[in-house]
C-alpha cells in the first residue's frame, strides 16, 4: 500500500501575477486619492485661520498616519503575492500582525498627544477673546 504524499499548496504563478496587477492598480488609486487629499489640505491651509491651525496639524497627522498604515499594507500584500506556500503566508501575516499592533499603539499615542496640545491651543485661544 503506498502512502499519498501531500504536496503543500503553492500559489500557481498566474494566480501571483493577476494578484500583482490587482494590487499594482490599487496602489495608484490610493496614491491618486492620496494625491488629491494633499491638495485639498493645501488649500483649506490657505484660507485657514489661526485658530484652525492645530486642527489643521492634528487633521495633517491623522492622514500621514493613515497613509503610514495603508502603504504598510500595500508592502504586506506585495510580500504576500510573492509567496510560494501556504507556510510562507501565514508567516508573513504573523509578522505583518505583529507589526502592526506594535503600530497601533505608538500611533495612539501620537494622535492622543496630538489632540491635547490641539485641545490645549483652542483653549488658550478661547480665554484671550
Amino acid at each position: 500500500m503506498a502512502q499519498d504524499k501531500q504536496k503543500p499548496f503553492e500559489v500557481p504563478e498566474q494566480l501571483r501575477s493577476l494578484t500583482q496587477d490587482s494590487v499594482d492598480q490599487a496602489r495608484k488609486a490610493f496614491d491618486d486619492y492620496v494625491a488629491a487629499t494633499r491638495a485639498a489640505v493645501s488649500k483649506l491651509e490657505a484660507t485657514s485661520s489661526d485658530a484652525q491651525s492645530g486642527a489643521l496639524d492634528l487633521n495633517r497627522k491623522i492622514l500621514e498616519l493613515a497613509e503610514e498604515n495603508v502603504s504598510s499594507a500595500f508592502t504586506h500584500a506585495q510580500r504576500l503575492v510573492g509567496a510560494r506556500d501556504l507556510q510562507e503566508i501565514m508567516t508573513l501575516q504573523s509578522e505583518f500582525l505583529k507589526r502592526q499592533m506594535a503600530n497601533l499603539g505608538e500611533q495612539a499615542r501620537v494622535l492622543s498627544d496630538a489632540g491635547a496640545r490641539t485641545a490645549s491651543e483652542f483653549a488658550g485661544r478661547s480665554t484671550e477673546r
